[in-house]
């Protein structure tokens, strides 16, 4: 199966429309998840809404937030009015967003499934340049010594807090199964050489703000499907697996899922990973390579025994004059060796 409602949503007459309406997004779920027959409803991945949600409540225009960053640290009693403040109303589309989740739950015999970006990855979007400062704390700079590690420690506990609100109302809405997308936690932002050398800005920075995460979900009675498709070590994903403990653990194109399963314990289903960000070109992926790579997976991942579902690397989007080959080449995804 692949992660692809966005797809769906676009064969329909008026997508804009169907993102602010509930009930027609529902359906438009519904109808990927018969699709891809998948009882996993799985539903748009839109990492844009929780990032528009923290801005909202800071007074930033809706046309300025996707290029808006903090240049200061946000103060202290930024996060506590942002916590204190979790009952206060969602946007129009966020609203949309956990109605067809509600639509899932009510209406189908479907596993309704919610989505949110994770704490790390959020981070990343409100700080105009968080590598830098993640090294620095990579190299122990404090808080009180360094602003820029100021800036990413307090906007990641921004971060944190806008994601438990999006995640208690999706599972108020009936999901079952959370996607949390940290596709922002690889080695682009994270020093393999600080990691080896003993830092502990993955533990900080990345898996603690996702075990609290986990434990919401976990006192929820909720699936944890945790994706990152970004580039990983072995040892990174390793510590994904055992540290969060999710019950779907799913990677891009980028690692061989018969090599991480030796670092994935057997309980965690691996999920994924042809290249579908490809799909859009016949020249970057052709049909036969499609077909080759499937046959591949299938191969190892039965060979090493482990729990698997072959999919999407990423969520498959609707490319405008490329759609149709996009739609084949998931047709074919589905159909090989059935």
């Amino acid at each position: 199966m692949p992660i692809g409602a966005d797809l769906l949503l676009h064969e329909e007459p008026s997508p804009q429309e169907i993102l602010l309406d509930a009930g027609r997004l529902g359906r438009v779920v519904e109808k990927a998840a018969r699709r891809y027959r998948t009882p996993l409803a799985f539903p748009l991945m839109d990492l844009r809404l929780e990032k528009a949600d923290l801005l909202a409540f800071a007074g930033v225009p809706e046309s300025q937030v996707d290029l808006f960053h903090f240049a200061e640290p946000p103060g202290e009693e930024m996060v506590t009015d942002l916590t204190r403040a979790a009952s206060r109303p969602f946007s129009e589309r966020i609203r949309a967003n956990q109605g067809a989740v509600r639509y899932i739950a009510e209406k189908t015999d479907l596993l309704p499934v919610g989505m949110l970006i994770g704490p790390f990855s959020l981070m990343t979007k409100l700080v105009a340049d968080p590598i830098v400062p993640v090294a620095m704390a990579g190299r122990g700079a404090t808080a009180a010594e360094d602003r820029g590690v100021c800036l990413v420690e307090r906007c990641l506990r921004l971060s944190l807090a806008t994601v438990l609100r999006s995640a208690r109302a999706q599972i108020a809405c009936g999901a079952k199964a959370l996607i949390v997308c940290e596709p922002a936690a690889n080695i682009a932002y994270l020093s393999p050489r600080q990691l080896r050398g003993g830092s502990d800005i993955f533990e900080r920075f990345v898996l603690e703000p996702n075990r609290e995460l986990r434990r919401l979900l976990e006192q929820s009675g909720v699936d944890l499907i945790f994706h990152n498709c970004g580039e990983l070590t072995a040892d990174m994903v390793g510590q994904f697996a055992a540290g969060l403990r999710p019950a779907i653990l799913s990677l891009g194109s980028s690692r061989k899922l018969w090599e991480d399963a030796a670092v994935v314990a057997k309980d965690i289903v691996l999920f994924g990973n042809l290249p579908t960000k490809s799909f859009y070109s016949d020249e970057a992926m052709p049909l036969e390579e499609v077909l080759r790579r499937v046959a591949e997976l299938r191969r190892h991942m039965t060979a090493c025994g482990h729990p698997h579902i072959l999919g999407s690397e990423c969520d498959v989007l609707h490319v405008p004059g490329s759609a149709e080959t996009i739609r084949q080449k998931v047709d074919a995804m589905l159909s090989c060796g059935r």
